[in-house]
């Protein structure tokens, strides 16, 4: 009995002892794990690069139409041979200049040269016999004024002067014709341009109509785009319209100068006809461009990208940089559009001028967070491409 009495003393002095230890313990842990959820509190500072940023400040924002289409010459010319004939000379080739007036077929002429000499001697007989006719008018009214004639006789020698002069008139008529037919054996420029397509060579027959040269005036281009029906009644003559143009580094300006009454056949569209000077010829006809047109615009307002735009509509807000800690700022906004940068929309409040707001979405961030720069050093960042991390 006595042993077994000593036992349990013996359990019980240990487990007292194990309670008091672990008791001590949990004192001496807590405030290590006060200390571990202070630190997962706190706001770890946000890392970014300078091309997650930018600046808000007044920029010219347009209501943007994106269209396209190809390039034309608002003059050119179809270069046809006016009479039938054998081409003698073909003076010019594809992609030479010419001059309004200048020559660049020769026909064959002989024929025509024959018609004309022919036109020229019947007006010579013609004025002829006008002049016998007129000298017997004259002596048959003499006549007649003193008896010597009947009024008969007068009458038939003043109807021949008649006919003898509308002989005349029509030799002259003849003449004029022929000597048009000749002129046109001769084919010159109707506009000065380039030559952009020759289909006749020297030796070949061709006939009334034919056509030989094709002549454009790269000066004034115009694009034809197609405009749907939703979107043609924001569009009028006289706006400004930014043309790029493959192959060219720089946009071209132009505007709109008419467009068409119906719609195309098969479509729902209708053409709009672009103007776009070309000073320097560098555009062709057939090149492709892309067209933006205005629909409004307004110049020195404040502007944020929209992909730094969140929150529903009704809501909208942005994160700005303020004092080194992340904000979310409420705003207002305007027109949405194209600032020069891209897709934009217009700050009407909530923001000033110079304030510093996170360009992409970079999901939920936290407000008050600390935020600092990454030091890129020379290595470029991939475009897009979100430099968001806990700086350790």
């Amino acid at each position: 009995m006595l042993k077994r009495r000593a036992f349990w003393i013996t359990v019980v002095a240990l487990l007292a002892a194990a309670a008091v230890g672990a008791t001590v313990l949990k004192k001496r842990s807590q405030p290590a794990v006060a200390s571990a959820a202070t630190l997962a509190a706190a706001p770890a500072a946000l890392e970014f690069l300078p091309s997650d940023v930018t600046e808000v400040k007044p920029r010219d924002l347009r209501q943007i139409l994106r269209l396209s289409g190809s390039l034309r010459a608002v003059n050119q010319a179809a270069v046809k041979a006016r009479v039938a004939g054998e081409v003698r000379d073909v003076l010019v080739r594809e992609g030479e200049a010419v001059k309004a007036g200048q020559v660049l077929i020769k026909m064959d002429a002989s024929e025509y040269q024959a018609r004309a000499e022919q036109a020229r001697g019947s007006l010579a007989a013609a004025r002829g016999q006008l002049e016998i006719a007129t000298k017997s008018r004259d002596n048959n009214k003499a006549l007649l004024a003193k008896g010597f004639i009947s009024k008969n006789a007068f009458d038939n020698a003043a109807s021949q002067y008649d006919i003898a002069r509308a002989n005349v008139e029509s030799a002259k008529g003849a003449l004029d014709v022929a000597r048009k037919v000749l002129n046109d054996t001769v084919i010159r420029a109707p506009i000065p341009g380039l030559v952009s397509s020759r289909t006749i060579q020297p030796g070949e027959k061709v006939s009334a109509d034919n056509r030989l040269l094709d002549v454009v005036d790269l000066n004034r281009m115009e694009m034809e785009a197609a405009v749907p029906t939703s979107d043609i009644m924001n569009i009028a003559p006289g706006q400004e319209v930014q043309v790029k143009v493959e192959g060219l580094p720089d946009p071209l300006s132009g505007k709109v100068v008419r467009i068409n009454p119906s719609t195309q056949t098969g479509s729902r569209s209708i053409l709009a006809y672009i103007q776009v000077d070309n000073p320097q010829g560098v555009l062709r006809v057939g090149m492709f461009g892309e067209a933006r047109l205005t629909l409004a615009k307004k110049t020195g307002v404040l502007t944020a990208p929209q992909s730094a735009v969140r929150g529903a509509t009704a809501n909208p807000y942005v994160y700005a940089i303020e004092n080194g800690r992340l904000a979310q700022k409420p705003v207002t906004l305007g027109i949405r559009g194209d600032d020069g940068e891209g897709g934009a929309v217009e700050i009407v409040s909530g923001l000033a001028s110079g304030a510093q707001i996170v360009k992409s979405n970079l999901g939920a961030l936290q407000t008050g967070t600390a935020v600092r720069f990454a030091k890129t050093g020379n290595a470029p960042a991939a475009p897009g491409a979100a430099a968001l991390r806990v700086a350790k």
